[in-house]
């Protein structure tokens, strides 16, 4: 198989794995949702708080970003076509304060993880709800995922539920317990031991 063009350690396969079907969660079965009464908070160091329901979410300006994901096991799956929210839009909404530095993601299953602000102002980081031209199904993160390409996937957090705005930085739930929270694909960093 050509690997060309992905990150060191990595290998190409053709689909991402389904949580809890393909590949294990870390809780037994996946979230349910209902989009009519599916919500997601914004809060923290902002200065215009929200929360959107489904259809409100919607309504925002999308774009469709096509980029390879990379899962810390060393798979990889090129070329997924993503069609959502940029986070550099959220953060216009919002308006975060002089105070925020760092962005912690809070999802429906417990998951949490944290990137610096300005790691999610690239042009490439969405707010994702449909790939490959469909909805995106629960098993891969579905109503609502986050999608940083030059990270390894779990700091692409599945089922988002709340977007807090921090002054100080919070390990995550992988990064709590060993995993990099650089997470960056093209240096290779996959656990805390390597920085």
């Amino acid at each position: 198989m050509d690997q060309m063009g992905l990150p060191p350690g990595q290998y190409e396969i053709k689909e991402i794995l389904k949580w809890n079907i393909d590949h294990p969660g870390i809780i037994q079965g996946n979230p349910k949702f209902d989009l009519e009464t599916w919500t997601l908070t914004i809060d923290g160091e902002v200065k215009n708080p929200i929360k959107y329901s489904w259809k409100v979410f919607l309504k925002i300006p999308a774009i469709e970003s096509v980029s390879d994901f990379h899962c810390v096991e060393g798979w990889s799956v090129k070329n997924c076509k993503w069609r959502g929210v940029r986070f550099s839009k959220i953060v216009n909404i919002v308006k975060p304060t002089e105070n925020a530095h760092y962005v912690t993601f809070k999802c429906a299953d417990g998951y949490t993880t944290s990137l610096k602000l300005e790691e999610l102002l690239k042009e490439n980081v969405l707010l994702a709800y449909r790939l490959n031209d469909k909805l995106l199904e629960t098993p891969l993160g579905g109503p609502l995922r986050l999608v940083v390409p030059d990270k390894y996937a779990y700091k692409s957090a599945m089922w988002v539920q709340q977007i807090i705005f921090t002054k100080s930085h919070e390990l995550g739930f992988w990064e709590k317990r060993g995993y990099s929270d650089v997470a960056d694909v093209w240096r290779e960093l996959r656990f805390q031991h390597q920085i």
